[in-house]
């Protein structure tokens, strides 16, 4: 019998009947009502849905940030609902990127120092090389020691992009990540990130409203009123 298996026919993240309701005034929202899917290993998948359809609710829970109420997630073989704060903080921190609308840079580190933090955090003694190279690999070796307030909004969003990827995450989770940028850098954002997603082999998971985005990826998943249509 061949033990071989081939990864790219494993799922990394389970989604199985998940539901979210938070209280209220008068009754309990739903946010998500029994949502279930599943993606593979280096699979690009987009979330899509209306504002409040759910879409970064459920971002939230799949990177661990938020507790469902009721069904499961698994990431990489890990059930979430089985760990605590601390666990889930480990699992992000070992295995999962962020790129965020407003970018959320440091104001007061520079381009390299932003993008060093999370291999420093991790006591990667080899954090500056591999900052500065992939700081490169987006084009910006040459604002290197520039703070966030002197770059454009396409040069911030760079930076963000290097810092998620320099850990080199399984899965790269993206929030409307050019929603804040003009169409023209965003289209080099997007043409980035999927550089990227297949030069790494990263898991890439997006949440966006843009179906130009939407249709570069393999997948769309698509939410309404908290359930997949």
């Amino acid at each position: 019998m061949n033990s071989k298996i081939d990864k790219n026919t494993l799922s990394i993240i389970v989604v199985d009947k998940l539901s979210k309701t938070v209280s209220s005034k008068n009754n309990p929202l739903t946010i998500l009502s029994s949502v279930s899917f599943r993606i593979k290993h280096a699979e690009s998948v987009a979330i899509m849905g209306t504002s409040g359809s759910g879409k970064s609710t459920l971002l939230s829970l799949l990177a661990g940030l938020d507790v469902a109420s009721s069904g499961f997630i698994e990431i990489l073989g890990q059930s979430m609902g089985e760990l605590d704060e601390d666990g889930r903080a480990a699992l992000r921190n070992q295995v999962i990127g962020f790129v965020f609308q407003s970018f959320q840079l440091l104001p007061n580190l520079n381009a390299l120092e932003n993008v060093m933090l999370p291999l420093e955090l991790a006591g990667d003694k080899n954090a500056r090389q591999l900052a500065s190279d992939l700081l490169d690999r987006v084009g910006l070796s040459a604002r290197l020691t520039h703070i966030p307030s002197q770059l454009s909004g396409g040069e911030q969003q760079r930076v963000a992009l290097a810092r998620a990827f320099v850990t080199q995450p399984k899965i790269l989770f993206a929030d409307e990540p050019t929603g804040n940028l003009d169409s023209t850098t965003g289209d080099n954002i997007i043409d980035l990130l999927f550089e990227l997603n297949k030069e790494k082999q990263t898991t890439l998971v997006l949440v966006t409203h843009d179906l130009r985005l939407a249709e570069r990826c393999e997948r769309i998943i698509e939410l309404k009123a908290g359930c997949i249509v």
